[in-house]
């Protein structure tokens, strides 16, 4: 397996490599983040219907999915250092260009990119948290992965005060400079790693043919969907079906999301006590618990309190999985990721039409129901999480 070169640098100034990778996740998500209430904006300035928006999102969705193999293919011949320069380089002013395109076919053509280089960057940041959590001997990926969350939850609550007071240009604007900002101070610190040049050489640029990164990509599928799933329908389950208040309907997302950020600041702990099988099996029964609690909930209240038991337990699923995968023996860190991430983020990409269609024939209590068993069912994949493990006599 492609290891690591050298140890982490030491810190300059306040950031070092460990705190260099963070600042890319923070980073990742400001600008996914901003792309949420721009959406709404974009249906109003082309004058285009919830379907054709729902169109729009899927082409982000595809970008995404294409691009993360040929980042992965990167990391392994250049490291994930050089692939997450290159795309996040090239993901700045993809934003921007979504607002300065002036017709559908050209805006379409800029979310494409905006989605592709934001998911090439996904592969490769994950990739240099795995680099750094290889050399410091430390789980970090947990918590890059609550960075990312606050990110998303600047980007996305920022967002719609920035779009009211600036516009759809001035908003753009601020976002390409905040994050351009933030890329000029982590990018020269983050852990310069790759493989050497005979290793290169030597492993070619294929889908690998060991099972691991696959069975890995459909245990992080098993928690990404009913993320999705909350994500795109817990609103509408608990007004539609328990009758809860406009505003308190939000909650459900909310609860989920909040919990799912503060358990992943504190899973690279339980995963440095615990070991990651534990940490796995435990969160996926906690998940489980919490989505069949939203199921079978008679009020909105309990049916809020079952999202954020979810939330819990799916937090720390997808960053043990993402670990694992750029860990695996014989199999290149940028390859392995690249499966695990284009395998979990098609969940988020295929729930949310999935289970529209589904919810015209069921109610959404057997929806989510069948989406606890799911997360239960990554338990037959958990001894692969060993792979995230790091050798315990080192602590």
């Amino acid at each position: 397996m492609t290891q690591a070169a050298g140890p982490v640098p030491r810190d300059s100034g306040v950031i070092g490599a460990r705190w260099a990778v963070s600042g890319l996740f923070i980073a990742n998500g400001i600008l996914m983040g901003s792309w949420a209430p721009k959406l709404p904006v974009l249906m109003q300035r082309l004058q285009i219907s919830e379907s054709v928006a729902g169109l729009l999102v899927l082409v982000l969705g595809l970008g995404a999915v294409s691009m993360m193999p040929i980042f992965g293919a990167m990391v392994t011949r250049l490291g994930s250092a050089r692939a997450v320069q290159v795309a996040a380089v090239l993901a700045t002013p993809t934003l921007l260009l979504i607002s300065l395109m002036p017709g559908l076919w050209s805006v379409a053509v800029a979310i494409y990119l905006f989605g592709g280089f934001m998911g090439g960057m996904d592969v490769a940041m994950n990739a240099n948290a795995v680099a750094v959590e290889r050399a410091r001997r430390r789980a970090i990926m947990s918590s890059c992965h609550g960075f990312w969350s606050l990110g998303g939850l600047a980007g996305a609550g920022a967002g719609g005060v920035a779009l009211y007071y600036l516009g759809e240009i001035g908003h753009s604007v601020l976002v390409t400079l905040v994050f351009a900002a933030i890329l000029l101070l982590v990018l020269p610190r983050v852990l310069v790693d790759g493989a050497t040049e005979g290793q290169a050489k030597a492993e070619p640029l294929r889908l690998p043919r060991s099972p691991l990164p696959y069975l890995i990509g459909l245990m992080s599928l098993c928690s990404m969907i009913p993320e999705g799933a909350i994500i795109d329908w817990a609103a509408v389950y608990l007004r539609r079906d328990l009758g809860a208040s406009l505003s308190l309907s939000g909650f459900g997302f909310a609860a989920c999301a909040g919990a799912m950020a503060v358990m992943r600041f504190m899973g690279d702990g339980i995963r440095q006590r615990l070991g990651a099988v534990r940490t796995l099996r435990i969160g996926a029964m906690v998940g489980a618990l919490g989505l069949g609690l939203a199921a079978l909930a008679p009020t909105p209240a309990l049916a809020i309190l079952g999202f954020g038991l979810a939330g819990l337990g799916i937090s720390n699923l997808v960053p043990i999985a993402f670990s694992a995968a750029g860990n695996l023996p014989g199999i290149a860190p940028g390859i392995g990721m690249s499966v695990a991430t284009t395998l979990g983020y098609s969940g988020i990409l295929l729930a949310p039409g999935l289970i529209g269609f589904a919810a015209e024939h069921l109610a959404f209590s057997i929806i989510f129901g069948a989406l606890a068993l799911l997360i239960l069912s990554s338990l037959l994949f958990s001894r692969l999480a060993r792979f995230a493990d790091f050798d315990q006599q080192n602590h």
